[in-house]
């Protein structure tokens, strides 16, 4: 594009709404636009004059615009594309990529991310040809790993997609349930590993003394009990996929070598002298915060950095809850195809999994669909049952994930604050005094300033209640001591 001509973009979309908003919001930042509602419209503006942004839609009234884009790459192999879709799954995503889209948009989309998108495409100027091999329809043959609409899933989506045809190391962080695993699975099965083994090792379920084994294997008589030469999961994922879940739990003799192998590409076994190549893809994952356990001397640095080189956070079920109505019907057609009653969810009970705040994610939800497909006795599950279910969970005294996850947040803070705070002995004074003086004035909030309601309500005497006043300088109006 010479310098003081508009760049053009050509959108094309068969809504032609989409279409007037995109290119308003287009022009509004300086591009010419110039607009089609199919496949053959868009050809044939293509034929008067080469754009220097395609965006497309991909599904049109004479085709799909992924399929198109190889047609497009052969006429335009400069010419970079923006995929916009309503079929919003991950599959979509890694089409869109292996296509050679620069950037792929879900429906709804931000206006400023288009913008923002199409600015990169003009600094970046240019895509890669696709690859000419087909790709089955999402939701042909292939099963979708994940799944989820909502805007954090969408953005968990686009970096499997940039990640798949490659073998750089994912770390995958999130709270326990949020499915971790099937992340690291799709990046199996979607990439160019797929036919090789998929291998997961936990760390916070084996002994510490027998990590090195479990991982590298051992030769006989290596230790007591080693009868036989054993490979270990990274022979058994040769050519594959080695996932290490719960990375953070494994012993910092264990990081060690493991750091040598990631350095060297190559290991021994147990007692062994023979270097062995790892043929592997790593994708590890954690619940924990590894940047506060470097801090803490827990986890070594340069491992964490070797494990880092893209990271995926996966997202709490409550911070994708529109996705949860989605999510529980998949889980009860699973349930059904495995020989559970058939259930479907009135609106009521849609609106009673919405509300909740789910712990225990996406796995609490699984369970809770399979408990209702069993204990229902109706066809349609109503909210009614949802409630009784959650709350005999609730008043049963079940431990609750979602305060585990707090404090854990809250001692994860602390040690961000101050190196070495989690070791100096002050950290349960630390802890209990963050949560004392909430804890307090929400009681007495709840009891409209009356102390002595309050200090029932804890379990306190009212004058401990009152020292502990006193010694935070919570000021309360005299008139609602209670006395």
């Amino acid at each position: 594009m010479s310098a003081g001509k508009r760049s053009t973009v050509l959108v094309v979309d068969d809504d032609a709404a989409i279409r007037t908003v995109v290119a308003q919001a287009l022009r509004r930042a300086g591009h010419e636009v110039v607009t089609a509602d199919s496949l053959a419209a868009a050809d044939r503006a293509l034929a008067a004059a080469t754009p220097d942004v395609l965006v497309t839609d991909v599904v049109l009234p004479d085709g799909n615009g992924l399929d198109h884009l190889a047609i497009v790459a052969e006429r335009h192999p400069a010419l970079p594309v923006i995929v916009l879709s309503a079929r919003n799954t991950l599959i979509t995503a890694v089409r869109a990529t292996e296509a050679g889209a620069y950037e792929y948009l879900p429906k709804p989309f931000d206006l400023d991310a288009l913008t923002q998108a199409v600015a990169g495409a003009l600094a970046r100027g240019g895509i890669a040809a696709p690859s000419g091999e087909g790709e089955e329809e999402a939701g042909h043959d292939r099963a979708l790993p994940l799944i989820g609409r909502s805007p954090a899933m969408q953005d968990v989506y686009r970096i499997i997609a940039r990640v798949v045809a490659n073998d750089l190391t994912v770390l995958v962080s999130g709270e326990s349930g949020t499915g971790k695993e099937l992340v690291a699975r799709a990046i199996h099965d979607l990439g160019p590993r797929r036919a090789a083994p998929f291998v997961a090792i936990n760390m916070a379920a084996i002994p510490r003394e027998l990590i090195e084994a479990e991982l590298f294997g051992y030769e006989r008589g290596a230790f007591t009990g080693a009868a036989q030469r054993t490979a270990g999961r990274f022979e058994q994922a040769a050519g594959g996929t080695l996932f290490l879940d719960e990375i953070g739990d494994m012993p910092l003799e264990a990081q060690t070598r493991l750091l040598r192998v990631l350095q060297q590409g190559q290991f021994s076994t147990v007692g062994g002298t023979r270097a062995i190549r790892a043929d592997v893809r790593i994708v590890a994952a954690t619940n924990r915060d590894l940047a506060v356990q470097v801090a803490s001397g827990a986890f070594r640095e340069d491992l964490f950095y070797r494990l880092n080189v893209v990271p995926i956070q996966l997202p709490s079920l409550r911070e994708r809850r529109q996705d949860v109505p989605l999510l529980a019907r998949h889980f009860l057609d699973n349930a059904a195809a495995q020989g559970l009653p058939r259930r479907q969810l009135s609106a009521g009970a849609v609106d009673a999994l919405a509300a909740y705040d789910w712990p225990g994610n996406v796995r609490e939800l699984e369970n809770l669909m399979r408990r209702l497909a069993v204990l229902s006795r109706d066809e349609v599950i109503e909210g009614d049952a949802v409630h009784a279910i959650i709350g005999a969970g609730r008043d049963a005294g079940l431990p609750d994930p979602g305060m585990a996850v707090s404090v854990r947040a809250l001692i994860e803070r602390i040690a961000r604050e101050r190196a070495g705070a989690l070791d100096d002995g002050t950290l349960y004074e630390r802890v209990i005094a963050e949560v004392e003086r909430p804890l307090i004035e929400a009681m007495l909030a709840r009891h409209a300033g009356n102390q002595l309601r309050a200090a029932r309500a804890l379990g306190l005497n009212r004058n401990t209640l009152r020292k502990r006043l006193d010694a935070l300088r919570i000021a309360v109006r005299s008139d609602a001591s209670g006395t």
